[in-house]
């Protein structure tokens, strides 16, 4: 049996994360990973854009106030996913190259997405 979130920022969270995914799909990436746990991290969405691995981050703000979705993903954060993501390719694609993208939703879906929002090291 499935969990299913019950809490709103939970619901809306996986919601924001599937219009991500189908706004990266519509856009000719390929989805290969859908939240990708592990310890020292997640990484809500793992696609594949040619021969790139693309992570990407999905963050949903109701408004631009106090910097909005993009700017809510600090350093720390960044560490943690890229950690995550140098897991992800030692193990099931030491050879690919990767980026980082972040897809920012604010508001009534509007939807922003930025390539290489960040880079590792």
């Amino acid at each position: 049996m499935e969990n299913k979130p019950t809490a709103p920022h939970l619901i809306r969270g996986v919601s924001t994360e599937q219009l991500a995914c189908e706004h990266l799909q519509a856009s000719g990436l390929h989805l290969l990973h859908q939240n990708y746990r592990l310890k020292m991290g997640e990484i809500d969405l793992i696609m594949r854009d040619g021969d790139i691995i693309v992570f990407v981050e999905v963050r949903y703000r109701k408004t631009s106030r106090y910097g909005g979705a993009l700017l809510s993903i600090d350093p720390r954060k960044q560490a943690r996913i890229i950690r995550t993501a140098q897991h992800y390719l030692q193990y099931r694609a030491p050879n690919a190259q990767a980026r980082f993208d972040v897809v920012a939703v604010e508001g009534d879906n509007d939807i922003n997405w930025i390539k290489n929002a960040f880079e590792a090291g």
